[in-house]
């Protein structure tokens, strides 16, 4: 509850998440979810121990889209055993495309574990984290652990989400600079173009040249989107880091 950033609020529940036996998490975080997407990837906040290779070939490619959990975590809340894998894979209704992550799973023995899907309050957000367990666990040690500690197990890692998405997230884009922001600041407030060069000090032109890169920054057409955009990851009427 006292980190200041993602960063630390993350290397936290990585220490907390290990001592249930879960040492690789992967996280995801979207405020901008479709009806049939999560939104566009660079505006996913994703946080993962995992190993780089992996991710890559699970994430960075999209092929996580299709994933079992994943899917099950895009319409559902709550906690699900990885066993549900072994259910559909047994079922035989498996398509082509998640038996080819049943494998990559196991080429980086990510084998067992738990599922968290969050109750977010817009209907554009969706959060959602994959608990993994150790290499030496198999999914019945792993249910077990789950029925002894699943319920502060699934406490900790909403708060965990909550302060997640409290923190400034400025996506895999640059972040806004100090007059940017202070410019959509103004907007958010009313101000006219004229009202807000008064205030800061410059010319209208030079407010309407920070207002169009912070438009490019956040990769939107206009500034009413970037001052929306900018509020929803908390990149605006924030204390100086």
């Amino acid at each position: 509850m006292e980190a200041t950033s993602i960063e630390e609020i993350w290397s936290l529940h990585l220490e907390k998440m290990a001592e249930y036996g879960f040492d690789r998490l992967l996280y995801g975080f979207t405020r901008f979810r479709t009806s049939n997407s999560f939104g566009n990837a660079e505006d996913l906040l994703v946080l993962s121990n995992h190993d780089q290779a992996y991710l890559d070939e699970f994430v960075q490619s999209g092929i996580y889209n299709h994933a079992p959990m994943v899917r099950w975590a895009a319409v559902n809340e709550g906690a699900c055993s990885w066993r549900l894998i072994e259910e559909v894979a047994n079922s035989g209704a498996m398509t082509p495309t998640e038996r080819k992550i049943l494998e990559l799973n196991k080429k980086y023995d990510v084998r067992c574990g738990y599922s968290i899907s969050f109750h977010d309050v817009s209907v554009r957000a969706k959060g959602a984290i994959g608990l993994c367990g150790r290499r030496d666990l198999r999914q019945h040690e792993i249910d077990s652990i789950w029925s002894e500690h699943g319920r502060e197990i699934t406490v900790i890692n909403n708060v965990t989400h909550l302060r997640i998405t409290a923190m400034p997230f400025a996506s895999s884009r640059r972040a806004l600079t100090p007059r940017q922001r202070e410019a959509l600041e103004w907007v958010g407030d009313g101000k006219t173009m004229q009202d807000i060069a008064t205030i800061m000090g410059l010319t209208p032109a030079t407010v309407e040249k920070h207002l169009r890169l912070a438009r490019e920054a956040l990769d939107v057409d206009t500034t009413a989107q970037a001052v929306l955009k900018a509020s929803f990851q908390n990149q605006i009427f924030i204390f100086p880091g």
